[in-house]
């Protein structure tokens, strides 16, 4: 029987919300083996066909901000906001980007999800600056108030905030 996304979502969610735990820190059974408690992260890595544009679109529309691009021509770029980073990589061969949605048979799916103090403040941000809001501002079954945003590839980033945290 497929599920439906939104019911994994909601499954993923019911998961990761099981203990009382602060944000970003839940309890699963790996921590009973490692007692060091690791800070860990993630960058998504989004192929895109210009890495200039791209990166110029997260720092202009967006407010992330980069440091560098890598290589001559330019094809990678790491651009951060608040802690969040973001890879940009642009291969030699154009229209090889594949943002989930597209594959996806509901059309929900996202690239990745960022978490944040307060969604209102950010959608509001994001409007004023003509950011494309591919889904408005809600409060979800999964206990977080989130938007999705399309970047100028297509990609979907979804940007929530813990109502039970």
């Amino acid at each position: 029987m497929r599920r439906s996304l939104s019911a994994i979502r909601q499954a993923a969610w019911a998961l990761h919300y099981q203990s009382k735990a602060p944000l970003g820190y839940r309890k699963h059974m790996a921590d009973d083996v490692v007692k060091d408690h690791q800070y860990w992260t993630s960058a998504p890595y989004f192929i895109v066909d210009d890495v200039v544009s791209s990166a110029n679109y997260y720092r202009d529309k967006l407010g992330f901000h980069y440091e560098r691009f890598w290589n001559d021509p330019p094809s990678f770029c790491m651009v951060k906001r608040n802690g969040v980073v973001i890879m940009l990589a642009q291969l030699e061969t154009t229209g090889a980007m594949r943002p989930n949605h597209v594959v996806d048979p509901e059309g929900g799916a996202w690239d990745t999800y960022i978490w944040i103090d307060d969604a209102d403040a950010l959608n509001a941000e994001f409007k004023a600056r003509g950011v494309k809001i591919a889904r408005d501002i809600c409060d979800q079954p999964y206990g977080c108030r989130d938007f999705d945003i399309e970047d100028c590839n297509g990609y979907r980033l979804c940007f929530g905030q813990d109502l039970e945290g």
